[in-house]
């Protein structure tokens, strides 16, 4: 399941990916692409089956164009103008969608440093205002011992 969320910081639309992924859509997706590739694959063999059977022919002695073989020949070539179209823009949209993903875990990686630097610099401050404390403790502790000892 994706669901949309808005990070309410930077109003960056973000997808959430779920461990229970809709399965339905996925193998509907498996069975489109097994469907187009059978279909290729018929298309190739009947091509073949074209081209072999106009080999085994007996030669005349002028040839005579195959309209059967140039038929399965366009067929073919439309068959895998589709299927390689249809990859192409899954492939594209892939990558649209990588980039963007990319933009934004650059975007939150910047972030993050900047938090980062602003915690470092946040524990450096403690560090020192600690460090004046416990001198300041050490200092009064002994001017007290020095007038317990007069």
């Amino acid at each position: 399941m994706v669901r949309d969320s808005l990070n309410a910081n930077k109003g960056i639309r973000m997808n959430i990916i779920h461990s229970e992924v809709d399965e339905s859509a996925e193998t509907e997706a498996a069975e489109a692409n097994l469907a187009a590739v059978t279909e290729v694959e018929a298309g190739i063999r009947d091509f073949v089956r074209n081209d072999i059977a106009y080999l085994r022919r007996p030669v005349s002695s002028e040839p005579a164009p195959d309209p059967g073989a140039e038929a399965a020949v366009a067929n073919v070539n439309s068959l895998i103008q589709r299927v390689a179209g249809t990859s192409l823009a899954e492939i594209e949209n892939l990558i649209a969608e990588l980039e963007a993903v990319r933009d934004i875990l650059h975007a939150e990686g910047q972030r993050v440093q900047r938090e980062l630097s602003g915690y470092a610099q946040l524990s450096h401050a403690a560090m020192k205002s600690t460090r004046m404390i416990a001198d300041n403790v050490a200092q009064w502790k002994r001017a007290v011992d020095g007038l317990h000892n007069t």
